[in-house]
């Protein structure tokens, strides 16, 4: 099949990606960002609804295939190194972020403060549990995957419990916030719908991140950081991203047994010095 000629005007990077903004088309106003390829830029023509390509997971995804938040695309833009995409869209259900905001763009830097601060100024307007809640479970990844570090009441972070600018007090943080979740209604968040769905599915999260994190580290080093700096940067990223996950989901797991993350400290820092071999044959059979 021979490619369109406009197609061919189209200038993908090295891993046949474009990198794909879309607009408000009644407001102007940017609601979020993916990556496209040639397949699914056409199909996104052919369709007249986004389709973008998912880079963690190889492969296409229509826009709201899981959230039912489609994009309807008005008109294509490209810029004028023929690298980056624009598309006017209307945005079904209102939301585009997974986040259940309108924009992805919800978090503003103060520059006023001395030292500047990253602040959200968009307000959820669907909490993302009642959006995917009733979505078959391998289509709920966008709610599975949020970022534990910056999304809010829909998993367990909120600015008024988590000091996240402490990092060395954030697990005896996390310690009371999960287990305080444990009494909580389980449409009130993330982690009290995990607890309500009992001990086997918070361990199949933890497998499944696990797995992830393991794909992660594989995807990191495939590349070159003295030649792909970009993709580097960006698989960098994604392999601390995919070990917080395991990390947040392994401390859900012990909560459910009332223990705190100060015993896994405790004996990393028992084993601390000594030698693993020797540690190891010390274990009771």
């Amino acid at each position: 099949m021979s490619i369109p000629a406009w197609l061919t005007a189209v200038r993908f990077n090295t891993d046949g990606l474009i990198p794909a903004i879309a607009q408000d088309h009644a407001t102007g106003r940017i609601l979020m960002m993916a990556w496209m390829n040639a397949e699914s830029l056409a199909l996104t023509v052919q369709t007249q609804t986004a389709v973008y390509f998912s880079r963690s997971r190889h492969k296409l995804w229509h826009k709201g295939e899981t959230s039912g938040h489609t994009q309807q695309v008005h008109d294509i833009h490209l810029d004028c190194d023929a690298d980056v995409i624009v598309l006017s869209v209307t945005q079904m259900g209102g939301i585009a972020c997974h986040t259940g905001r309108k924009s992805c763009f919800y978090q503003r830097l103060d520059m006023s403060a001395t030292e500047p601060v990253w602040e959200t100024v968009e307000a959820v307007i669907k909490d993302p549990t009642e959006i995917y809640a009733s979505k078959d479970k391998k289509d709920s990844k966008n709610l599975d995957k949020m970022n534990p570090s910056i999304t809010q009441k829909h998993t367990f972070v909120n600015s008024s419990v988590i000091d996240k600018h402490n990092n060395t007090a954030i697990l005896p943080q996390l310690d009371r916030v999960l287990a305080e979740r444990k009494q909580a209604a389980a449409d009130s968040s993330y982690v009290a719908s995990l607890y309500a769905r009992g001990l086997n599915k918070i361990l199949e999260k933890v497998g499944e991140e696990a797995t992830e994190s393991i794909i992660a580290a594989k995807d990191l080093a495939s590349f070159d950081a003295r030649t792909d700096h970009d993709q580097y940067d960006a698989a960098r990223h994604e392999l601390i991203y995919e070990v917080a996950d395991v990390w947040f989901h392994t401390l859900i797991g012990l909560a459910w047994f009332d223990i705190e993350s100060d015993a896994v400290l405790n004996e990393l820092g028992r084993r601390f010095g000594l030698s693993g071999i020797d540690e190891k044959a010390a274990r009771q059979p």
